[in-house]
This record gives C-alpha cells, structure tokens and sequence, in this order.
C-alpha cells in the first residue's frame, strides 16, 4: 500500500500563500498545512482555517529567516547578535542563513534548552488561537540537525503532538532538482539514521520520509509524474508551496516566486488526481498517519 500526506508549508507567511493553500486543499490534493506562529499573515490563516475543518494543521517551526515567540532574552543563541545590540529597539530575529545556523548547531553554540523552548512558544500560540495542532515540521528542515530533532521531540511531547515530518527524500529522486539539488540531498541523507532512531526512542510518528523536496522551487507535472510512479511502498509526504505571486511576496524574503503559482495548478489539476488515482496512492492527512 502506498499512502500520501500532502502538506503545504509556509501557511502564514502572505494572504496570497494563504489563499493558494486553501484552494489547493478545497479544490486539490493539499490534506495538511503547516502554520507559521509568527507569520505575518497568521490571523488571516486562522480565519481561512475555520473554514476548511477537513484540513489538518501542523505547526511550521522557524528557527531561521524570521522572528521568535520568544522574547530574545530567552533565547540568545538562537538570534542574531544585531538582534540583541544595543540599538534603539532592536527587533530580534533568527539568523538568516541556514549555512550559518547549521554551523553554530553543529559546533554546540546553540542551546538545546532554548530550541525546545522557543517550539513550545510557537506551537503554543497555535493551539491558544484554537488549532489542534497535528503534526511539526520546520523551516528550511532545520530539525534534520540533532540539537533541533531533541528540542522538536521534548517540545512535541509537552504540548501533545504526535507526529512530526520525515525530512528526508529517497535518493532516487536526488536528481529531479539539479546538481546542486542533489548535493544537498545527498548531504542531508547523512542524518538519517540518527533521526529514525530519536523517533524510535521518543515514540513520535513520522512518515517513511518526504518526496518533492529536491524539485522544490522547479515543480513540473512530469516531475511530479515520476514522483508518483516511483514512490516506494509505505507511508510519504510531499512537500509543496503553493500560493500567488503577488505585491505582498514581493516584501519577502524566499526565492520561492512564480513557482509556488505554478505549484497551486499542479495541485489543483485533474491530471494530477487522475495520476494519483491510476497509481493507486492513497491521500491521507497528518492527522489519518
């Protein structure tokens, strides 16, 4: 049997993602969403919530390119050092750079106690407003990195989730993004192992991992074909962006543009759902996992 969560990220972020999502689930194949707690548009994303019951929503933790929950003081390694200079009210943000948070992870200059801390806030936030919240997943897959997974697992316990995202995509689709695609793929496959083991231990669900990851940002209906036609037996996600290219994306940072317009007709299509149906994958939601 092969089953499959559809999840869009970045719920949250502009009304225009937030309105892409939607369709995408209303009229598509979207079963689940992640929400940002402090993106700007999140009470917009409540509102549209409400009306689509059917959809299950997670919470998409920042940790990078963004702003906390938290009040900096709370979490100094986990903000810039701008954040907490000694300018005239100073916003506090992540660190911009994956590369740059992937070092100080790496070389234990972020505190543990502070990761688990700041996802207790985000998710939180999301359940105050009134979200059962199904499932954690994280911006740009920070969780793949074990100092994240141990703080998203003590976190996930504490506020009752049970489930959270797989990060990583079968190699045999490494090269449906590109070389350097496939690099970074290829370099996140390492962490493999030691993730199933945290969940095993932690005794949080995950699907058998993620499918469309490599071809974020350059989706095509042939590539999602093959997505489909190669998934493995077992239980995936595919990771989507849908959402519109508008005046409000303009004033964010993400590379993620035109891409995600096209993205929304690749999930709203007919061709898709007949591709789905022929391939006799079944479409479930986090909370169905």
């Amino acid at each position: 049997m092969r089953r499959l969560i559809v999840n869009a990220d970045d719920f949250g972020l502009t009304t225009g993602v937030n309105r892409g999502i939607v369709e995408s689930h209303q009229n598509g194949i979207v079963t689940s969403a992640t929400l940002m707690a402090c993106g700007s548009k999140f009470a917009h994303a409540l509102s549209l919530a409400e009306d689509a019951p059917r959809l299950s929503v997670g919470c998409h933790v920042v940790l990078v390119d963004g702003v906390p929950a938290l009040n900096a003081t709370k979490i100094q390694s986990l903000i810039t050092s701008s954040s907490s200079s000694a300018s005239p009210s100073p916003v506090p943000r992540f660190r911009d750079s994956l590369m740059n948070f992937a070092m100080a992870a790496t070389a234990g200059r972020i505190d543990e106690s502070e990761i688990e801390a700041e996802i207790v806030a985000q998710v939180q936030k999301l359940q105050g407003a009134g979200v059962p919240v199904s499932h954690l997943d994280s911006h740009k897959h920070t969780h793949m990195f074990q100092a994240v997974l141990r703080g998203m697992l003590r976190a996930a316990k504490a506020c009752g989730v049970h489930a959270i995202r797989n990060p990583f995509e079968p190699l045999v689709f490494a090269s449906l993004g590109g070389m350097k695609r496939s690099f970074q793929l290829r370099m996140m496959s390492g962490f493999r192992r030691n993730f199933r083991k945290a969940l095993d231990g932690a005794g949080v669900l995950a699907p058998d991992g993620c499918i469309g990851v490599a071809a974020t940002g350059g989706l095509t209906e042939q590539t999602f074909r093959e997505l489909i036609q190669k998934l493995p037996e077992g239980t995936w996600e595919f990771v989507s962006h849908p959402g519109y290219n508008d005046a409000e994306l303009d004033q964010v940072k993400t590379r993620l543009r035109e891409s995600r317009e096209t993205e929304l007709s690749i999930l709203t299509s007919e061709a898709t759902k007949e591709i789905l149906q022929r391939e006799q994958v079944q479409l479930i939601s986090y909370r169905e996992l």
